[in-house]
């Protein structure tokens, strides 16, 4: 990976890049909340929206007490991450996770399994593998039409020690790029939890000096 860090020879601290992949995934169950909240709403399923979004704060109250920040926070930097989290914050983080994914569970039933919801959803808007490649489509919405590629597989992170594998439907519809969403917030939940109870001792930075050519 191409990256500052690796240009400059600066290795990172096993826990900073833990620490770093775990907020990495807290942020993508957020967007995917924020997102599965305004297609509910565009449903005009409005109990619904208000539900993923009353969950989605559970998690931006995580972020504020590990970062300071709530949906932007710029913990990260060259050489490591700027807060480290104490044995409370971490096992605050992993209920509260686990709160959201049992909270979840109920509103993933009613949502996905509703039939209004999936005659509305099933068969509308097909992209499918071919066009989703020549169009250059990336993300849920590509790996929504069989394309089987994340970028969380380029060998960034600690990826390779979480069990990462990407999530791929086929049906290029809405449907099928809602289930990859709904599919990868529990993805995400799941290697966060784990990225928490392995979290490496040690330090989160090191000192970095001069700049990249």
């Amino acid at each position: 990976v191409h990256t500052v860090e690796g240009l400059m020879n600066v290795e990172v601290p096993p826990r900073a890049q833990y620490l770093r992949t775990i907020w990495h995934e807290m942020s993508r169950i957020h967007s995917h909340l924020l997102w599965l909240g305004l297609m509910a709403d565009g449903l005009g399923f409005e109990s619904a929206f208000m539900h993923f979004w009353r969950i989605r704060e559970q998690l931006l109250d995580v972020f504020e007490k590990t970062t300071g920040g709530r949906v932007i926070f710029s913990v990260c930097k060259v050489g490591g991450i700027r807060h480290d989290l104490d044995d409370q914050m971490i096992a605050e983080s992993i209920a509260a996770l686990t709160n959201i994914r049992s909270e979840l569970t109920v509103l993933r039933d009613t949502f996905l399994y509703d039939s209004s919801v999936h005659d509305r959803l099933s068969g509308v808007g097909v992209l499918s593998k071919q066009d989703a490649l020549d169009l250059g489509a990336a993300g849920p919405t590509a790996r929504g039409s069989g394309v089987s590629f994340d970028a969380r597989m380029d060998g960034h992170g600690i990826y390779d020690q979480l069990g990462f594998e990407p999530i791929v439907e086929t049906a290029g519809d809405c449907w099928a790029r809602t289930q990859v969403r709904m599919r990868e917030v529990y993805q995400s939940i799941d290697m966060s939890i784990k990225g928490l109870k392995t979290l490496p001792d040690g330090p989160i930075e090191v000192p970095v000096k001069g700049r990249p050519k």
